[in-house]
């Protein structure tokens, strides 16, 4: 199973988010700077954080990002909803086989076991391990 490269830099976006503390606002410009990627690249991904609901936009000269929602709400699996969407990881491609997939059982079962896992891990838990340092000099 393969996520894409945008999921992991929205994992880490809301990491460095979530360290934040909530009154801050962070740039995408700051944000990009920390993973050194393109900040064009970057404001897609926070534009489907933002309609997804997990992050705010506020704009003008000290505009930025912020939480939209509490921090201990936001699990694994709603960041990867927000970038990958919901679409099942396998499809059953034969056609006589659609209605009545064994295959499709079983990994429809294991998608199960990881939308639960998923879901129950929250990213505030690893906070601790952000380098809050190197997010307060940049931040506003």
């Amino acid at each position: 199973m393969k996520y894409s490269r945008a999921t992991n830099y929205a994992l880490h976006t809301m990491l460095y988010i979530l360290a934040m503390p909530p009154e801050k606002i962070i740039t995408v410009q700051q944000l990009a700077e920390m993973q050194e990627i393109s900040p064009t690249y970057l404001s897609k991904i926070l534009t489907k954080l933002v309609k997804f609901g997990l992050i705010e936009s506020n704009t003008g000269a000290n505009g930025g990002y912020k939480l939209s929602k509490s921090k201990n709400d936001i699990s694994f699996l709603d960041v990867i909803y927000a970038i990958e969407g919901t679409t099942s990881l396998f499809q059953c491609g034969l056609e006589h086989a659609r209605n009545n997939c064994a295959i499709q059982e079983v990994m429809m079962d294991a998608e199960g076991e990881l939308i639960k896992y998923l879901s129950e891990k929250k990213l505030v838990d690893l906070v601790g391990n952000v380098n809050l340092s190197v997010l307060s000099s940049g931040s506003r």
